[in-house]
């Protein structure tokens, strides 16, 4: 009896493992984010000029500073990415999540020097105001990656490397997709991303670069701070303040989630009266595209831990780095959302 219950609970352990191991999967599931063929020329950065010793990436505890709440599916699957890398090198990660709080990004990665980090990946919240953290980690010889949003700091010294998207092409394409779906006319209400970093403000200016010289007006734009419940009340704004709007670009996909939400609510047909572009790959606005209310999503991949990963060891090893690392990004509409799925996070 005692074989057969020790059987028993040596299978519902296994079970268990493979049903957590499966959930971590889905969370970073889709393609890993990849440097596009393309790449500024430029100085790189190397050890030898930063003079920080050479640490050896396997049994290294490295620090991952999140900026903020994984309520966005955008942070779940970056976090996701990163811890799922980590265990596949054998790396001790320490995690925090700075919960939208500047003031706490900057404690939480002192406190991951002060634990022993010899390395760092930051997702920074804002592009300025990190450069205490900075200061700190430079103090201690330790080599900073940023991932997702450019700061103002200088590369290879205050910080080693960006990692991200090129947000102004996104805005270029997600103009591209715009003009597309609506013919190249029509009033554009534009749900703006979070003050304070370059993301929005790059996507906002590539977005009205590709709509210059059509026939496409942006009416209205405020900022819904990407935040679906925000994006909701400021599209429900809109839409009273201005009911003649034919098409909403959203600079992440939660804010035009929450557009969708506001503009049913308002009698509106979202993705056929009134078209809805955003940036991201989550796999609420890809559903919607294949469903039919909404128009377009550009990808901004958020898979960053093998390629963080991959330029901590390069650097390590004494390789000269690229200051800046742009990644490649696909892009979801009506004629390929439903095949592609299972690459949305």
């Amino acid at each position: 009896m005692s074989r057969m219950l020790l059987i028993a609970v040596t299978a519902l352990l296994v079970t268990g493992c493979t049903a957590r191991e499966g959930q971590e999967t889905a969370a970073s599931g889709g393609p890993a984010a990849s440097a596009a063929q393309q790449q500024a020329s430029g100085p790189g950065c190397a050890r030898a000029r930063t003079g920080y010793p050479q640490v050896d990436l396997k049994g290294a505890t490295v620090g991952f500073s999140q900026s903020e709440k994984e309520a966005n599916p955008f942070r779940t699957a970056e976090t996701q990415s990163v811890r799922d890398e980590a265990a596949t090198r054998g790396v001790n990660l320490l995690v925090t999540n700075a919960q939208s709080d500047l003031n706490k990004q900057i404690s939480d990665i002192k406190s991951l020097l002060d634990r022993g980090a010899k390395l760092l990946i930051v997702a920074p919240l804002n592009s300025d105001g990190l450069q205490p953290a900075f200061d700190a980690a430079k103090a201690k010889q330790v080599p900073v990656v940023t991932i997702d949003r450019k700061v103002t700091s200088q590369p290879c010294t205050d910080y080693l490397t960006f990692i991200g998207s090129d947000f102004v092409e996104q805005g270029k394409r997600a103009a591209k997709q715009m003009v597309k779906a609506t013919g190249g006319s029509g009033k554009v209400a534009i749900l703006l991303g979070a003050s304070g970093n370059n993301v929005t403000v790059d996507r906002t200016k590539g977005f009205k670069d590709g709509i210059a010289g059509t026939g496409l007006q942006v009416v209205a734009e405020q900022t819904g701070e990407f935040d679906r419940s925000k994006g909701q009340a400021v599209m429900e704004q809109l839409i009273q303040s201005n009911p003649d709007i034919t098409a909403v670009y959203a600079e992440n996909d939660e804010m035009g989630v929450g557009a969708v939400t506001a503009l049913k609510a308002a009698g509106k047909t979202p993705g056929k009266d009134i078209k809805i572009v955003s940036v991201d790959g989550t796999r609420n606005a890809v559903q919607l595209i294949a469903d039919g209310s909404y128009t377009a999503v550009i990808e901004s991949n958020p898979r960053f831990g093998p390629l963080a990963f991959d330029t901590l060891e390069k650097f390590g090893k004494g390789d000269e780095i690229p200051q800046n690392i742009v990644i490649s990004d696909d892009e979801y509409d009506t004629s390929n959302a439903a095949q592609k799925l299972d690459n949305a996070y």
